[in-house]
C-alpha cells in the first residue's frame, strides 16, 4: 500500500529511550517524508559522550525524520556540539550533519507542518535542580527560554497578530499546569515557574487551534491543550487537528 507522505506524528518525553519510538516507527511504516516530533527532553544531547552518539545512530537508521523541541534535561545544540543551521519546513533547525534525520527545532520560529503554522517554545525549570546537582548529575542554567528568545517569539507572534494554528512547547502555560503529576517530594513554593507564567501570557493573547506539549510525564486533553508522554498525536494534511489526534490510535 502506498503510503502518505508528509504526515507528521507527535509524542513526548523520550528520555533517551526509543524502544517504543521504535516500535511506533516500524508499526506505522514510516517513510523519509514522515516527521517525527519529540516535545523536549529527547535525550540525545544530556551524556555529552558515546552514548548520545549510540542513540543518534540508532534513530538515523530509521527512515523518518525526527524533529526535537529543547526540554530541560538536555544541552541545547549548537555549533558547540557540532550543529549547524539548516532550513525545513520554513524554518531554521539545528542538524549534525552525520545524523541528518535528527533535528532540532529553534525557539520561536515558525514551521509549516501539513499546512499547519506551528510555533515552538522549548525549555523550562528542572525542578530536581538541586537534587542533580547535590549528586552531580546534569544540569544546564540556559534550560529555561532566555530573555532574547522571549522577545523573539513575542515580535514573530506581534507580526503575525497573535495568530498561529499550533504551539508545539516542551511545558505548558501556568494556568493548565497539572497539579496530580507534581512529584510530592517537591516544594512547589521552590520552583520557579516564570516560563510558565510567561506563557500563560502568550496563551491568553493567542489565537490558536491546539497546543501540545510534554515534560509532565502525563497524558491529558484539557481545552485545546494536550500533553504527551507515552501517547501519540498525529497532524495530517487535514483541516481538523481533533480528528487527526483521533485517528493515531487506530
Amino acid at each position: 500500500m502506498e503510503q502518505a507522505q508528509n504526515i507528521v506524528y507527535l509524542t513526548g518525553d523520550t528520555h533517551g529511550r526509543f524502544d517504543r519510538v521504535i516500535d511506533f516507527c516500524l508499526l506505522k511504516g514510516v517513510t523519509q517524508e514522515n516527521t517525527f516530533i519529540i516535545l523536549g527532553d529527547a535525550g540525545l544531547n544530556y551524556f555529552g559522550d558515546g552514548r548520545d552518539t549510540l542513540n543518534k545512530q540508532v534513530l538515523s537508521e530509521l527512515p523518518i525524520t525526527f524533529f526535537c523541541i529543547h526540554g530541560n534535561h538536555e544541552m541545547r545544540p549548537g555549533p558547540e556540539l557540532g550543529y549547524e543551521l539548516r532550513h525545513y519546513h520554513r524554518g531554521q533547525v539545528w542538524v549534525q550533519p552525520a545524523y541528518p534525520n535528527i533535528m532540532f527545532a529553534v525557539d520561536g520560529e515558525i514551521y509549516d507542518f501539513c499546512g499547519h503554522a506551528c510555533l515552538v517554545i522549548g525549555g523550562t525549570y528542572s525542578v530536581d535542580k538541586y537534587y542533580r546537582l547535590a549528586r552531580g548529575w546534569h544540569w544546564w542554567a540556559d534550560e529555561q527560554p532566555s530573555q532574547e528568545i522571549m522577545a523573539k517569539v513575542e515580535c514573530v507572534l506581534s507580526e503575525r497578530d497573535w495568530r498561529v494554528d499550533i504551539v508545539l512547547s516542551h511545558t505548558c502555560p501556568l494556568r493548565y499546569e497539572p497539579v496530580e503529576a507534581f512529584l510530592p517530594s517537591i516544594d512547589q513554593s521552590t520552583v520557579d515557574k516564570s516560563t510558565e507564567q510567561w506563557l500563560g501570557e502568550i496563551e491568553r493573547r493567542l489565537h490558536y487551534e491546539q497546543w501540545y506539549c510534554g515534560h509532565y510525564h502525563i497524558e491529558k486533553q484539557i481545552d485545546k491543550l494536550r500533553f504527551l508522554f507515552n501517547d501519540y498525536a498525529l497532524l495530517p494534511p487535514i483541516s481538523s487537528v481533533a480528528e487527526a489526534d483521533a485517528r493515531v490510535s487506530r
